[in-house]
């Protein structure tokens, strides 16, 4: 039976819990088994051995969003799973302080990710959490700072008495026992939507974290929304009430990437705006960032880029002149033929392909699927085949629709670009 969340944070509230996973190096899964019997053999019992080498496996995985703090903290895994990375919170507490806020309540703090970046900032935090086991990691990972308290209850029903900011990231997934899963109706959070316009509707300024997959329907009038990526992955979509939103700022998308942060505004409402025009595919194709296209600026990007879309459904860009920009990544445009798999295998070995990287809009083609039959071998994008002869050359299709009619678009990724740069560092 799989040991309850408790059970694995307890041992570690002890002095020889603490200094054992304390002496522990990053966590190798090739070599846990062999750990797990030299601590054992220790004469560390085995509840305290799992509990350490659960929360260093934890901590080396948190890396990845709080850097060298994880070392230091406790997590769980769903608590993880959810929690803001460290670079993302800090931008979350700048907006309360840049709103002079001094007393922010964290309804619903989980691991403590912004109550430590509200803190940071000599903002005073009450941070809030229903879960007795969340709240304890909360508890260790807020040591550092005295201006935040750790009150394990329901965040809906505490008291915002000297309050004068609200953050929360409400649960949006359940545990059970083979694992976490998702939850997508806004009002099943904890807590849920309509209990954050209630506090924004009393005057709090109050920012919520939620998911990006959020729909421009559900997204509160009265608010701001901005969509946020790292390093090309859209983490959230935050909406911010009051005192924290912006003055004329509706949706924004903010890029975080290899070269700094960058952001797209707009004042309009959702499907207001202005509109891009449609035209042919030329020059350079442009792929917008997740949040460029969550946040619904892609006909703004275009714009931008002195561009136009190739389908007014579909997020690809095209202009005739390569632009270098943080919110769409460039490709050069070679080739652009129908879309035809007899076609297609033809070219791939008249061209001498071997490597083929395929993407897609707007079209039901698995890209897997496709290279399997186009390679000798169904040789995949990273090189691997079943040893049948193929050619060398490296190539990458655009698989889209434009109107009734499915194309492929042979490009050629642009170099040196803010978002190829991201994306380079992230893989």
């Amino acid at each position: 039976m799989a040991h309850a969340p408790q059970d694995q944070i307890a041992p570690l509230l002890t002095p020889e819990g603490w200094e054992l996973l304390a002496s522990l190096g990053p966590y190798q899964e090739d070599k846990s088994f062999e750990l797990n019997s030299a601590l054992r053999k220790a004469g560390h019992s085995p509840e305290l051995v799992s509990a350490v080498l659960t929360q260093s496996r934890l901590r080396t995985k948190a890396a990845a969003k709080f850097g060298e703090f994880a070392r230091s903290m406790l997590f769980t895994q769903a608590g993880l799973e959810q929690a803001t990375r460290l670079n993302v919170a800090a931008r979350h507490a700048q907006r309360f302080a840049e709103a002079g806020i001094r007393h922010v309540a964290d309804l619903g703090c989980g691991l403590a990710a912004d109550s430590l970046a509200l803190a940071s900032m000599d903002i005073k935090v009450t941070a809030v959490e229903m879960d007795e086991t969340t709240a304890a990691c909360a508890t260790v990972n807020l040591i550092p700072f005295p201006n935040a308290t750790v009150v394990h209850a329901d965040a809906t029903a505490v008291p915002l008495d000297g309050v004068d900011g609200v953050w929360l990231d409400p649960a949006r997934r359940v545990t059970s026992t083979s694992g976490t899963t998702r939850i997508w109706d806004p009002e099943a959070f904890s807590p849920p939507l309509s209990f954050v316009e209630g506090l924004a509707a009393s005057g709090l300024a109050v920012g919520v974290k939620m998911g990006p997959g959020m729909p421009h329907a559900s997204v509160p009038a009265g608010c701001e929304a901005q969509w946020v990526s790292v390093a090309g992955d859209v983490t959230e979509v935050a909406l911010w009430f009051n005192a924290v939103r912006r003055p004329g700022v509706r949706r924004a998308a903010l890029v975080l990437g290899a070269q700094g942060a960058a952001e797209l505004t707009s004042g309009e409402d959702f499907g207001a705006g202005p509109a891009a025009p449609v035209g042919p595919v030329e020059g350079y194709l442009y792929e917008p960032d997740g949040a460029v296209i969550r946040a619904g600026l892609v006909a703004d990007i275009a714009l931008q880029l002195g561009g136009h879309l190739v389908d007014e459904h579909i997020a690809y860009v095209c202009a005739p002149e390569l632009v270098d920009t943080p919110f769409a990544r460039p490709y050069k445009v070679l080739n652009v033929m129908p879309y035809n798999v007899k076609a297609l295998k033809a070219w791939v070995k008249a061209e001498g392909i071997g490597v083929l990287d395929i993407k897609k809009r707007g079209t039901a083609v698995t890209p897997e699927e496709l290279r399997k039959q186009l390679l000798p071998g169904g040789k995949g994008a990273a090189g691997k085949n079943s040893g049948k002869r193929a050619g060398t050359k490296t190539a990458t299709l655009v698989l889209t629709r434009i109107g009734e009619d499915r194309v492929a678009i042979v490009v050629e990724p642009v170099q040196g670009t803010a978002l190829e740069e991201t994306a380079t560092a992230r893989a």
